[in-house]
């Protein structure tokens, strides 16, 4: 294999699509321990459409099609948020929290992405809020103290929106976008795939060869 290798995951902590393909993306890389993962958050909710929740109606049917497709869990804390609809969903700020966290792990990136999704998807908590950054860090026995001061750093802003600038120079505008970069070329492999799919387009497009951890794809193929 090419050495020179390395796996892109485009997300949003804010999109339901990523909560969805959030175990694919983990088995994946539990696959492929010999390709580096590098996860960047794309800004879904940013700018005119940082709106409260209920303004996009089309949500909860989404929802409905991602639980049946990925099986993945949409909680009563969000219930209850979808449902009140005047939760105001900020990208920037989920942004700042998930580089907060990833620059005190950077090895747990994986990890804490979906520990913010869980936050936000299953228990309702707000990724705007300090508190949910010093939850996550706790449970998953990080530097809080860290984290938030990160997380007020005006820095921490500049490199958000700078990710942000770095996605949109790749041509990434939805979410999830999973990348292969060989060298200096990058190629989509996909987003919403289920994990034997992704493994058959890395085989034929960079001879990459599926591991046996293939047993880990999920029952229920993913789609949007």
């Amino acid at each position: 294999m090419n050495s020179d290798q390395e796996l892109i995951y485009i997300w949003d902590a804010y999109c339901g699509w990523c909560h969805g393909f959030s175990k694919t993306v983990h088995r994946l890389h539990n696959n492929h321990p010999e390709l580096p993962l590098t996860i960047l958050s794309g800004g879904l909710f940013t700018g005119n459409r940082s709106q409260a929740i209920g303004a996009f109606p089309h949500i909860a049917e989404a929802n409905q099609r991602i639980s049946q497709l990925t099986g993945a869990e949409f909680g009563s804390g969000y219930q209850e948020l979808l449902h009140d609809g005047s939760f105001v969903m900020d990208s920037e700020l989920a942004a700042i929290g998930f580089y907060a966290l990833r620059s005190v792990a950077p090895e747990h990136a994986i990890e804490l992405a979906a520990a913010m999704q869980h936050a936000f998807y299953v228990e309702g908590k707000s990724l705007s809020e300090p508190e949910t950054y010093r939850t996550i860090a706790l449970a998953n026995h990080i530097d809080a103290e860290a984290v938030l001061t990160l997380f007020h750093d005006p820095a921490s802003q500049e490199a958000a929106r700078a990710e942000f600038a770095d996605v949109s120079a790749l041509g990434v505008n939805s979410y999830p976008t999973l990348l292969l970069r060989s060298g200096n070329e990058y190629t989509s492999i996909g987003g919403t795939m289920n994990v034997e799919e992704i493994e058959a387009r890395l085989a034929k497009l960079h001879n990459v060869q599926p591991e046996a951890a293939l047993y880990c794809a999920m029952d229920s193929p993913e789609g949007c």
